[in-house]
């Protein structure tokens, strides 16, 4: 009783088609996502409206390379890396910022 040995390339067949589909599913809109955001941090201006990754609401300042500074509050600014802004908010104008109200 030999062994069958089947065609090199039809072994192959199957794994690639499950790499194309979990490719297709799976990296293309991350990597859509990505780009998109890379784009909205590139336009980033004064009086934009954003939410940074770590959930602050403001409004750009100022935009000095890396460095974004915030208006959170009335006399209240605050320095957060480019990369933290998580996306723009319109939002964020109507967020109650004073205590007890």
């Amino acid at each position: 009783m030999g062994s069958q040995s089947g065609n090199p390339l039809s072994v192959l067949i199957l794994p690639l088609i499950i790499f194309g589909i979990f490719y297709v599913v799976m990296f293309l809109p991350m990597r859509k996502r990505q780009k998109k955001h890379q784009e909205m941090l590139a336009k980033l201006a004064k009086g934009d409206r954003v939410v940074t990754s770590g959930g602050i609401y403001g409004t750009v300042v100022s935009v000095d390379g890396d460095v974004v500074t915030l208006r959170v509050a009335d006399n209240v600014k605050l320095q957060v890396a480019r990369a933290a802004i998580a996306g723009q908010s319109a939002d964020a104008a109507n967020v109650n910022l004073t205590p007890g109200e």
